[in-house]
Formats: structure tokens, sequence, C-alpha cells
């Protein structure tokens, strides 16, 4: 009986994004990491330290790339870029969305959230799961009997381990395990996930995060 390759895809929320008016940013350009955002990212890359990670890639927004670069240097690897990686898209993306003084309180836009299972307001999460899981398996082709890391955003790594786990797409976004700099990684025997772990390897400057406390980020 041949003997399936064990490979493991680590794939990680970015750090805390400079984001002053406090906008829900999407996928809009030249929103970056904040001070505390970059040493998030080192802190995982130091984590990552002595892993088998052969293959590093990421989101084509800042946030993502510039994640990965303390990743990608540590290894001494090119930051690959998959767009399937790519935040959701969304109705609310550029306005303030914060309870009280956000684009909810506003009638005009009501309409938008009538279906909170397809979502109404957004990218369907049924295809954001197809394209991250798509992502996963390149990434896993790629690191084959080694290990990979694939830089993304909350929503769409919350709806791919979701996915994997068989579980309903449509859920309450407080109750997401996917906090800034977070590791949800997928450890497959061939191309099957056979377990997922998930790790906070920057949880002491997560505590530091205003972003955190206010669930502004992406």
């Amino acid at each position: 009986m041949t003997e399936l390759t064990t490979t493991t895809v680590h794939v990680f929320r970015h750090g805390e994004v400079f984001n002053p008016t406090k906008i829900l940013y999407g996928r809009l350009p030249d929103f970056h990491l904040s001070e505390l955002g970059h040493q998030m990212a080192k802190a995982a890359a130091q984590a990552l330290a002595g892993r088998d990670v052969t293959h590093v890639v990421a989101s084509p927004l800042e946030r993502a790339q510039e994640t990965a670069a303390p990743i990608s240097a540590e290894f001494e690897l090119e930051t690959a870029t998959d767009v399937r990686l790519i935040e959701s898209a969304n109705y609310f993306e550029g306005k303030r969305v914060s309870v009280g003084d956000g684009a909810f309180s506003n009638p005009r836009h009501w309409w938008v959230l009538r279906d909170p299972i397809t979502p109404s307001w957004g990218e369907p999460y049924l295809v954001i799961a197809q394209r991250m899981f798509e992502a996963l398996q390149a990434a896993r082709v790629a690191a084959e009997g080694h290990e990979a890391v694939c830089v993304s955003h909350q929503l769409p790594i919350w709806t791919l381990r979701r996915y994997v786990e068989g579980k309903r797409l449509w859920h309450d976004p407080r109750k997401r395990q996917c906090g800034l700099a977070s590791l949800t990684s997928f450890r497959f025997e061939g191309s099957k996930v056979v377990g997922i772990d998930y790790t906070e390897p920057a949880a002491h400057l997560v505590a530091l995060s205003a972003t955190a406390k206010t669930a502004k980020g992406a």
C-alpha cells in the first residue's frame, strides 16, 4: 500500500492595518499594516522558524503582501501571489459600519441586509469557499511533502475552515476564530485534509490592538 504524502498549509490572517477613519476597507488599495501589524507579522515569522516551509503565497492586497514579507525572508523564499486569497467583495466597502454611527443606521442601506445566508451584501459564501479551497490545494501541491504559508483575510479564512469542516457557511461574525496574525493550519494526507489546528503566535501584540477590540480588521 502506497503511503500518502503529508503536507501542511498554514493559512495566515494578516496583521493590524492602519485605518484611522475606521472604514470597512475590503479590497480598496493603499491600506497598509500599522507599526503594530508589522510586529505581528514578524512574530508569526519567528513562530514558524525551523518549520519546513517551502512555499509562501499571499493575497494581492498590500496588507497581505506586507505580512508575508518577513515569512518569505525567514525561509529565503519569494512571495507568490494568488488572487483567490483576496478579501471578499462587500457592498459596504469604503463605508463606516460601526454600530450607531455607521452605514447600518441609514435606512437606504437596509435592503442590502435582506439575506444573511447568501449573503445579499457581498460575495456569496460558497464562492469564497470554493476559491479559497482551490488556493489551499494549489499551495499544497506547490509544497507537497513540506509546508506552505498562505496569507489571506478573516472572512475568507473562516469561510474556508467551515467549508472544509462541512459546516453551514453563514455564521455569526462575532464568533469567528480567526484573530489578527493567526494561523489556521490544514494538515493533509495526499489531497485530503485530515486535521485543522489554530494558533495565535502574535496574541501578546493583538492584546494591544485597537483593531481587535473594535473588530474593524478584515
